[in-house]
């Protein structure tokens, strides 16, 4: 059996549906391999940035493990952005690259250049395959280290002369592996006493939630304890129902305003995350002095890792969420679930005091032009069916977007995680191959678009009916924003004009982009105009681009 039909194999074996890739002459024997296996889809990209970011997303949307193919070292190196916001987000993949023949290790080939040393920053395990014999045993194992907690990229190097090798060693079946681990009942038990001492207590839940479908289980723990509900700043998912009168908002980049945010908190509940991706530095403590720390993860790698605990606790989310509860209703005092009502109803009142601050911001914008950010939020709402999934990628229109969708579960909402732009165009091709039943809508950034827009060519040319909606504001907004944060926190005096930050002269028509890759496209620059095009756009049923003007930052 050669080296290639052990690859196969043992990718159907696993039940792999689609290879993301972009192809190469060192990936000669993958892709002419594919027509023997017409099971797997080959989901072809005009750059690797694009495979790997739909490779991700389509992990996070459909919980399996998919492989990407790239080609040798100018490929992987171009693909390493999205890698790395891969490996930050947790993604399971098995990212593979073609590599020159080992014949030649010694000449510096074309192309060639360590592979493994290249991969290795940004992946749990990195290898390559030095004979036939050891593609088996090396598929065997980057499929489990890439699906152990916490999850990630693996990659592996094939040599296009160990691809076509003999050997006598096959393919293996999966692992059948029950990983989900129960809780110490000794550290639920300590854990809900702790909840129970606390008088104003806060929760901060992290991807893992949502990856493991605990929103039910955080919804009922959130109200048994009265507890307001936080995301990280950064997040893939929408791990808690957005509508609940419980859920806060997403943390900000510091840890001076996280502290403020949290700061009538006497317990902080950490769950499922990293803990804190900050932008900036600030002094001090994440957490309000006095408070109690307490961290649920699925593995004790992150458990206590950037913050001292009071309490820790190593189990998978759903069992361990639902097993806190169950003590704490057995353990509450009258008193304590007195005292949980009344903290449930300050949230409510508190939730409907920000709704209604916010309908004053809708209202005050809704005449600007160019059309306002919440103005274009709530058109996007009102153009858009209920069971819509948003990959968003909006960026500074993220908080208004926020405003006015409600996420109740998994799969209404994805974004990225890593910081990396670009991620949300590319994104989306995975999400709709995970999710073809639903209608899914990317909303981007020009400026972020622009790092992946060969995405558009991918899902016109796999028939994808994703709508891309295009927030055009002719400039990296985040980054002014940034720099007025900057010019604060360092004390600079200069007040230059923004430098290098207008996406102007030329300006970018995403409209005729489209147009030449496949993507019919309109553009909107009146807002009564926004809902109507959506409607058309999600209607349509193919790839659609809507590019929409709306406000800049001066």
């Amino acid at each position: 059996m050669r080296g290639r039909t052990v690859l196969m194999e043992r990718l159907v074996a696993q039940g792999v549906r689609f290879i993301f890739g972009n192809p190469g002459t060192t990936e000669s024997p993958l892709l002419d391999s594919l027509p023997a296996y017409p099971q797997i889809e080959y989901v072809m990209a005009l750059h690797e940035s694009v495979a790997v970011g739909a490779a991700s997303f389509y992990a996070q949307a459909s919980g399996e493990c998919p492989v990407v193919n790239l080609h040798v070292a100018p490929g992987l190196g171009n693909a390493m952005g999205s890698l790395y916001n891969a490996f930050k987000a947790n993604s399971p993949m098995v990212v593979t690259a073609g590599q020159q023949d080992t014949r030649l290790r010694l000449a510096n080939p074309l192309l060639g250049h360590d592979l493994v040393a290249m991969a290795e920053p940004v992946t749990k395990w990195s290898v390559q395959v030095e004979r036939a014999d050891e593609i088996a045993p090396i598929l065997r194992r980057a499929f489990k280290v890439a699906t152990d907690a916490p999850q990630g990229p693996v990659f592996v190097a094939l040599p296009i002369d160990v691809m076509e090798q003999e050997t006598d060693i096959g393919p293996t079946t999966p692992d059948a592996l029950w990983r989900a681990a129960r809780p110490d009942p000794a550290g639920v038990d300590a854990l809900a006493t702790l909840l129970l001492r606390a008088v104003r207590p806060a929760i901060v839940a992290g991807d893992d939630v949502a990856r493991s479908r605990a929103h039910a289980e955080l919804v009922t723990l959130a109200e048994a304890i009265g507890a307001p509900v936080w995301f990280e700043g950064l997040r893939h998912h929408a791990s808690f129902p957005t509508g609940h009168p419980s859920y806060r908002q997403s943390l900000p980049p510091d840890a001076a305003q996280v502290r403020r945010m949290l700061s009538d908190s006497d317990l902080v509940l950490l769950l499922g995350g990293p803990f804190f991706e900050d932008v900036w530095f600030a002094q001090g403590s994440h957490f309000p002095d006095g408070a109690k720390i307490a961290q649920i993860e699925e593995t004790p790698e992150r458990l206590a890792f950037n913050h001292r605990l009071d309490a820790g606790l190593v189990g998978a989310m759903k069992p361990s969420l639902a097993a806190l509860v169950d003590a704490i209703h057995a353990k509450a005092s009258p008193d304590f679930s007195r005292g949980a009502l009344g903290r449930n109803s300050a949230l409510a009142a508190q939730r409907d005091a920000e709704r209604q601050a916010y309908k004053a911001r809708l209202e005050k914008s809704w005449r600007r032009e160019p059309t306002s950010m919440p103005r274009a939020m709530a058109e996007l709402r009102k153009g858009l069916p209920e069971n819509v999934v948003i990959v968003d990628e909006s960026i500074t229109a993220s908080l208004d977007l926020a405003r006015a969708f409600d996420f109740s579960g998994f799969g209404d909402y994805f974004s990225g995680r890593g910081g990396g732009i670009g991620q949300g165009l590319a994104g989306a091709l995975g999400v709709k191959l995970a999710m073809p039943d639903r209608p899914v809508v990317a909303v981007s950034g020009d400026g972020s678009a622009m790092y992946s827009i060969q995405a558009l060519w991918s899902a016109a040319h796999h028939d994808l009916p994703i709508v891309f909606v295009i927030l055009a504001n002719r400039q990296y907004r985040i980054l002014k924003h940034n720099v007025d944060v900057w010019r604060g926190a360092f004390a600079v005096a200069s007040q230059h004009p923004y430098q290098n930050m207008d996406l102007t002269g030329p300006d970018l028509d995403f409209v005729k982009l489209a147009a030449g890759m496949g993507v019919e496209g309109l553009r909107i620059d009146n807002a009564d105009d926004i809902a109507p095009a959506l409607r058309k756009a999600v209607a349509a049923n193919r790839p659609y681009l809507v590019e929409v003007s709306i406000e800049g930052k001066r």
